[in-house]
């Protein structure tokens, strides 16, 4: 098994990295293969390799009007960024004045290899100085104002000139006069590594000390870079050893990535090559990518201004979309794009668009579309061809009203959860009925939900809170008006004319969705208004009612107890709750929580007693409750409100329960399947990923928003499950989910279908 074929893939991701040109790539070889002598050799070989660095010397300087200032080729912009770090501050530290209060500056939208760089080098080197982001406006410019009043007592400042989320470019002149006019002796670093071949340079011009760059930002193999020094700056090389590089950089010199670079550098500097795009042409590119957006998402939302940034970036959300969910359904399309800096793919907001002060929505929502000087009107018509196609296809899964979806979607039925942040939304369908009910309603999929409703043609029976929540706002009296038969309900929406059902020889309030049954139980302690809501089915056989879900809101968390140190809290109640609760619906029950931290999706009271004692110490009654009362006061002062944005609702006592699931390979899992008939393979992805033509070989699709749902409808834990999704990561996760609440024969295809086919 190979990796995927990538040949008709749409590559909007040249922000991150570009592929290498053929002509470089050609270049490169034929250094390797011919003309790889060392270019600090005396002999024939060694001065042809000389001259291919001399020409990519010369070719550079040209690109960048580095007049006399000089040119050493690194390994990319990472080291270009040390050493300009270095040097700077090494030569700072010997002009530091006793008793004066120093700083480090640099822009709040830098990318994170620069402040990074900074902290390490002021640590290391022993100066000490205080490091201080420079503000932003909402248009990524900047604070002119705040380098004015800050500079003076800065022993280096570092800005970038194009920003690589959103494409945001600094006057540089502007700067430059602004610095010097407040201190005319303090280095500068500007990293130029966004700004080569999409804006012009002219360094020499400028009081720039140090501008780092990277050759595979532009169409160069990765590995090869180079840095600019303004004459009479201070330099310390960063690598010592060999000599090499006139002794300012030592090392053998990356001979096939300076034979690339030289090709770039001629396509920059000829008038007559017609491989890069000129500016204008570029900004009609972008026109023409921002139309098809809004074709296709009317609703987008840009998250810079066109106006002061380069053509070759896009950087945008859509309004109840997820940055991951929109990402899957692109890279689904064959359309590769990021969600911001590749760099930082594990982080979920955006720090740039956060400086720049955009609503918390639009920077955890945020994707970015980049191309390169290469890019082509037949590219960029395939890549709107492809968008469109990829909104048509969310009809698929109802998250559009299209009313012509790709393929004919699927009846919902049965429980899907739906998360924004930590916090989860759950939706129960009866599909026979035509019914549903939403438990713990979220703002931010508030449109999705009604979506989802009109789409399945579904009545909304309730909209009901488990308990008044302090973290977020609930969006129930937005979804009253889907209710068809209103009627009056209590403060959570739970009506206050229903029936009643008999569980565990007491009888509580129940309504009745198809031939299922709510039932509320009053479980206080998080808060005094916490209700349980258990979701229950009618045995036939012994007359009794068997527990399907239970929805306990922030009393039993995955990994944690609710907190009960608010002021409507009470840890006397809460003991008295669980003990309730787990004589109803036993251990083995599946737990639905209002909060899922670590991406666990469900548990029950069991799963929860092998990690956390207390727990399994008031379901036992091995612990008075004011034994209770004192350890839970203890485990409420480790929680910590400043993780995110979000108000945690529970101290963790085990943060991170991971459990050994099987890693398959391609061949591995071939190898299994031959010798076991009763195998299931479970492909994860969402059904407008199939829409968008991916293989459907498969024996069950289990989306994440219906793995509680798979799971309650399986529960033979020893059945063999395999996971299968994209990329790997989402069938990881659920795969580790299973096998955490015992599911013992459960593995994944690592890599997914990137690595696998």
């Amino acid at each position: 098994m190979t990796a995927q074929n990538s040949l008709n893939q749409i590559y909007l991701d040249a922000n991150a990295t570009t592929p290498v040109l053929p002509k470089a790539a050609a270049a490169a070889l034929t250094t390797m293969e011919t003309l790889f002598g060392n270019p600090s050799s005396s002999h024939i070989s060694g001065l042809q390799a000389k001259q291919i660095m001399d020409n990519a010397r010369e070719k550079a300087q040209q690109v960048l009007g580095s007049g006399n200032g000089s040119v050493i080729f690194t390994s990319g912009a990472t080291e270009g960024i040390q050493t300009g770090i270095i040097s700077a501050l090494y030569n700072a530290k010997s002009q530091m004045e006793a008793g004066k209060k120093h700083t480090l500056l640099y822009g709040a939208t830098e990318h994170k290899a620069v402040p990074e760089s900074l902290k390490h080098w002021n640590k290391i080197l022993e100066i000490n100085a205080e490091i201080k982001s420079i503000p932003v406006n909402s248009d990524g410019d900047l604070d002119l104002d705040f380098i004015a009043n800050e500079v003076p007592n800065a022993l280096m400042i570092c800005t970038m000139a194009v920003n690589n989320e959103t494409g945001v470019y600094q006057d540089l002149s502007r700067l430059d006069q602004v610095i010097r006019k407040h201190n005319a002796n303090v280095y500068w670093m500007v990293d130029c590594v966004q700004a080569l071949g999409k804006t012009s340079l002219s360094l020499a011009t400028t009081s720039i000390d140090y501008a780092p760059f990277s050759g595979h930002k532009l169409y160069a193999p990765k590995g090869i870079g180079f840095v600019y020094i303004r004459e009479n700056a201070p330099f310390t090389p960063f690598i010592a050893g060999g000599g090499q590089e006139g002794g300012l950089r030592s090392g053998t010199e990356n001979l096939p990535g300076l034979a690339a670079l030289n090709v770039i550098f001629d396509m920059l500097l000829s008038n007559d090559d017609e491989s890069f795009a000129d500016v204008e042409e570029l900004h009609k590119f972008r026109a023409q990518l921002a139309a098809a957006l809004k074709q296709a998402f009317p609703e987008v939302v840009f998250n810079h201004n066109f106006k002061n940034s380069v053509p070759t970036t896009l950087n945008f959300a859509i309004p109840g979309f997820s940055s991951k969910e929109m990402m899957d359904l692109f890279d689904a399309a064959n359309i590769r794009v990021s969600s911001g800096s590749a760099c930082s793919s594990k982080v979920t907001r955006s720090f740039v668009l956060d400086a720049m002060g955009l609503p918390q929505w639009q920077s955890e929502s945020a994707i970015r579309m980049s191309f390169g000087p290469a890019m082509t009107q037949a590219q960029v018509d395939a890549a709107c061809e492809g968008i469109i196609f990829s909104a048509q296809a969310l009809g698929q899964s109802c998250l559009t009203l299209d009313e012509n979806p790709v393929n004919p979607r699927a009846e919902l039925n049965g429980l899907v959860q739906f998360k924004v942040g930590g916090s989860c939304t759950w939706l129960y369908v009866d599909q026979v009925s035509k019914s549903a009910v939403i438990i713990d309603p979220l703002v931010e999929i508030t449109d999705r939900l009604a979506t989802m409703l009109n789409c399945q043609k579904l009545t909304l029976t309730a909209v009901i809170d488990t308990h008044g929540h302090a973290d977020h706002i609930s969006a129930r009296e937005q979804l009253v008006n889907q209710i068809t038969n209103v009627q009056k309900v209590d403060a959570l929406g739970w009506p206050l004319e229903c029936d009643s059902q008999r569980l565990n020889n007491q009888h509580y309030p129940m309504i009745q969705i198809g031939e299922k049954y709510l039932v509320k139980v009053a479980t206080p302690g998080h808060t005094d208004d916490s209700i349980s809501l258990i979701l229950c089915s009618d045995n036939q056989s012994s007359g009794e009612l068997t527990t399907d879900y239970v929805f306990c809101g922030d009393m039993i968390l995955m990994g944690s107890l609710g907190r009960t140190n608010f002021d409507t809290s009470s840890a006397e109640k809460m003991y008295h709750s669980i003990q309730l609760l787990g004589s109803i619906v036993g251990n083995e029950s599946l737990i639905c929580a209002s909060h899922d931290y670590h991406n666990e999706f469900l548990t029950t009271i069991a799963a929860e007693m092998d990690r956390n004692t207390l727990l399994t110490q008031v379901i036992n009654n091995e612990l008075k409750v004011t034994e209770f009362v004192m350890q839970k006061a203890a485990l409420d002062s480790n929680i910590n409100d400043e993780v995110g944005t979000e108000i945690m609702c529970g101290a963790f006592v085990d943060s991170c329960s991971k459990k050994q699931v099987i890693d398959y390979n391609s061949q591995t899992l071939s190898e299994a399947m031959s010798q076991s008939n009763d195998m299931t393979l479970i492909d994860i992805r969402e059904p407008h990923e199939y829409a968008l033509g991916h293989s459907q070989q498969f024996d069950l699709n289990v989306p994440l928003t219906r793995l509680v749902d798979f799971i309650g409808a399986h529960r033979d834990k020893s059945e063999p499950l395999v996971l299968v999704c994209r990329s790997g990561s989402r069938s990881h996760i659920a795969a580790q989910a299973l096998a955490r609440l015992g599911y013992n024969n459960v593995g994944h295809l690592k890599g997914g279908y990137a690595l696998n086919h």
